[in-house]
C-alpha cells in the first residue's frame, strides 16, 4: 500500500484520486485496513496537496463522512468509504458510475476501453459548458478521436463541463484553436468536412466519410458562415428530420445523435 510520505509527494489531482482509490479497496477489504494508517489519510484530506485541489465545502463532508467510518466491522464502514470514494472522484470531476471502465491503477476512465476512428469533432462557439461537457460524453462513446474548440467556445476545464463531462474530458484530446487558424489547418488536411446543420441531407441519406471532420455550431447560431461554407465545398451538410413542435434539437442531444450515426 502506498504511504502517507509517496502521497504528500504526488500532484494534488493525482494525491486526491489515489486516496479515493485507497477508499475503494477499503469498502470491498475492510479487514485489511490498517487503522492508524486510515487516520492519518483522512487527515491528509485537510493538508496539502490534497487542500490544493479539494473546497472547503468537500473537505468538511469527507470529515463529516469520516467521522462515520466506526468500526471495520461495522456496515457503516464500508457504506462509508464507499462515499468517501465517490466525493473524491465527484470532487476531481471525474466521478465514474458503477458500470463505467476504470483503470485499477490510476482510478480514472480505462481509456483503453475506447474505439477510436478518425474522427474530428468541431465545437463552432457552444457557449454552454454543460453542452460542452454532454458532448464530450458523446465523443468518448462514439469514436471521435480528437475534440478541436474554436475560440469563444466554452472551456472542457470549466467546472461545469467536466461535471457533465464526467471524466471525458480527459479520455478524448481536445484543443481550442483561432478560427481562421483552424480553418486553414482542415482545409489544408483535405480531409471531408461536413455541418450538422438545418436545411442539409436528411441523416439516414447523408453519406458519412469514414475519415472526415464534423463541425457543431450553437443551437442558437448554428454553425458560422465560414465554416458552413467550407462545409459546404466539401462534404456538405447533414440534418436530422424533426416531427415535434420545436424547430431545432439542443445541440448535445443532436450532435449525439449524430455521432451515433457517424459510427454506423
Amino acid at each position: 500500500m502506498i504511504t502517507i510520505a509517496k502521497l504528500q509527494t504526488l500532484k494534488p489531482r493525482t494525491c486526491v484520486r489515489k486516496i479515493a482509490n485507497l477508499f475503494h479497496e477499503f469498502a470491498v477489504h475492510p479487514d485489511a485496513v490498517d487503522p492508524d494508517y486510515l487516520v492519518l489519510l483522512v487527515a491528509l484530506l485537510g493538508a496539502e496537496p490534497c487542500s490544493l485541489v479539494l473546497s472547503d465545502d468537500v473537505r468538511f463532508r469527507a470529515a463529516v463522512l469520516a467521522g462515520r467510518l466506526g468500526e471495520r466491522s461495522s456496515p457503516m464502514f464500508t457504506v462509508a468509504c464507499e462515499d468517501l470514494h465517490y466525493l473524491l472522484l465527484e470532487a476531481l470531476g471525474a466521478e465514474p458510475a458503477d458500470w463505467d471502465f476504470v483503470d485499477d491503477v490510476s482510478g480514472a476512465l480505462d481509456v483503453s476501453r475506447r474505439l477510436v476512428l478518425p474522427h474530428t469533432l468541431v465545437l463552432d462557439r457552444i457557449r454552454s459548458p454543460f453542452n460542452v461537457g454532454a458532448l464530450f460524453r458523446s465523443a468518448d462513446s462514439f469514436g471521435v478521436r480528437e475534440v478541436l474548440l474554436v475560440e469563444g467556445t466554452a472551456s472542457p476545464d470549466h467546472p461545469r463541463a467536466r461535471r457533465t463531462a464526467r471524466g471525458c474530458t480527459e479520455t478524448v484530446p481536445w484543443r481550442i484553436v483561432g478560427e481562421q487558424a483552424l480553418l486553414a489547418e482542415l482545409e489544408a488536411s483535405l480531409r471531408p468536412m461536413f455541418a450538422l446543420e438545418l436545411g442539409g441531407v436528411a441523416i439516414q441519406r447523408f453519406s458519412f466519410p469514414s475519415d472526415g471532420v464534423a463541425v457543431l455550431g450553437s443551437e442558437e447560431m448554428g454553425v458560422s458562415p465560414v465554416f458552413l461554407a467550407a462545409c459546404d465545398r466539401s462534404a456538405g451538410r447533414v440534418a436530422i428530420p424533426l416531427s415535434g413542435t420545436k424547430g431545432s434539437l439542443n445541440v448535445a442531444v443532436a450532435g449525439g445523435i449524430m455521432l451515433h450515426s457517424w459510427l454506423g
